[in-house]
């Protein structure tokens, strides 16, 4: 999520005239002068103040698939609701980015569909018919090749794709090859973090396979292959990585973003992260809002919150590179302290463009059944 402070960036955009009762409809509709289901900035709203008024009046927010410990988004849901007063609905948190899609198709109309989506980019360029262009006051500091030059999506924070592991459970306690993961001492021990037809963390947990085994951004079989390999060798387990399953010792390795798999180093003593050299994938999250959110005051307000520095600096200390990274740390709002802390990496990760990120989605769909089940 991007944000800047918004004291400073906002205060300009609010001066006198600002009327606060522009967005007072309790339920999104606004007033002539503003409808916050319209509006594709703040200023749309007559500045901040308005808009804060107007999300204070519908009172609720309702998102989807952020689990509190998922790159620290229990600081920005909790700081949010206190500031402002606003009760927010958390939906099948450990969902996926395709699930996210479904609610908002599935519960469109009512007053539980999800206001706001926060998915792969590959989902949201398959979706953009769903989402309402919005720019929040920080946009220019999100680099143009991260964002819809209308503001029907723009990414948020990401990191490098990983392999964790409890060494206590693995041979040698360490891994220095993904080819390791093939050996007879991994048996029913490897597992992907999603189902990658539907999950964008899972999808990428395969291309990066695929770099680290000949294949490429453009190709992403050579990762489908690997996976078969592994079941074929009984390595693989058909159960989702999660912080419960890593906790109880039944998917001891997971392919998993750095930012999510340390999290488990306090459940798994010594828990440690493998990111190959040469196959290094990063890759960034992506908002989109809801254009029939229930709450469309509420949400747009939100994105303000998580794309301002408190907010980028809350997903920094959960391990995650916001994406206006470069442009807090030249103007001295980043966090060093978390900066300092992030995974130390060897090389240049590898970026897939959006049509590579979809094509390799479409590929793993076709693919993945028949190899893998």
């Amino acid at each position: 999520m991007k944000f800047v402070s918004l004291t400073r960036h906002l205060g300009m955009a609010i001066a006198a005239f600002v009327v606060v009762t522009a967005c007072g409809s309790t339920s999104g509709g606004g007033t002539a002068s503003c409808k916050p289901s319209t509006a594709t900035s703040v200023a749309d709203c007559g500045g901040l103040d308005a808009l804060v008024t107007a999300a204070k009046a519908e009172g609720k927010l309702n998102i989807i698939a952020t689990p509190p410990d998922w790159a620290n988004y229990g600081a920005s849901i909790n700081a949010f609701s206190a500031k402002y007063n606003i009760k927010i609905t958390s939906a099948n948190p450990n969902g996926s980015s395709q699930e996210e899609v479904d609610a908002v198709k599935n519960l469109a109309g009512t007053s539980s569909a999800p206001d706001v989506l926060d998915v792969g980019l590959s989902v949201a360029l398959a979706n953009t018919a769903l989402f309402a262009p919005y720019k929040v006051a920080t946009w220019n500091d999100i680099p143009t090749a991260q964002k819809e030059a209308s503001g029907l999506w723009w990414q948020d924070y990401g990191g490098n794709m990983g392999i964790g592991y409890d060494p206590s459970k693995i041979p040698g306690g360490t891994i220095n090859s993904i080819k390791d993961l093939l050996g007879s001492g991994f048996k029913s021990k490897v597992a992907l973090a999603g189902d990658p037809t539907k999950s964008n963390q899972a999808l990428n947990g395969v291309i990066m396979a695929s770099l680290a085994n000949g294949g490429s951004a453009d190709d992403v079989s050579k990762g489908v292959d690997f996976f078969h390999q592994l079941k074929m060798a009984g390595n693989y387990v058909p159960v989702i990585g999660t912080a419960a399953t890593v906790k109880a010792g039944q998917t001891p390795v997971v392919f998993e973003w750095d930012y999510l798999s340390s999290s488990h180093g306090k459940d798994v003593s010594g828990w440690k992260i493998f990111e190959p050299s040469g196959a290094l994938l990063g890759n960034y999250y992506t908002q989109a809002i809801n254009k029939a959110a229930p709450h469309p005051a509420a949400v747009r307000l939100w994105e303000e919150y998580l794309f301002s520095d408190e907010g980028q600096n809350n997903w920094l200390k959960g391990g995650a590179r916001p994406v206006r990274m470069a442009a807090m740390e030249k103007s001295g709002k980043l966090d060093a302290t978390a900066a300092a802390a992030l995974p130390k990496v060897s090389g240049n990760p590898v970026f897939p463009t959006p049509d590579q990120q979809t094509a390799a989605g479409t590929y793993v769909k076709a693919h993945w059944s028949a190899a893998v089940g």
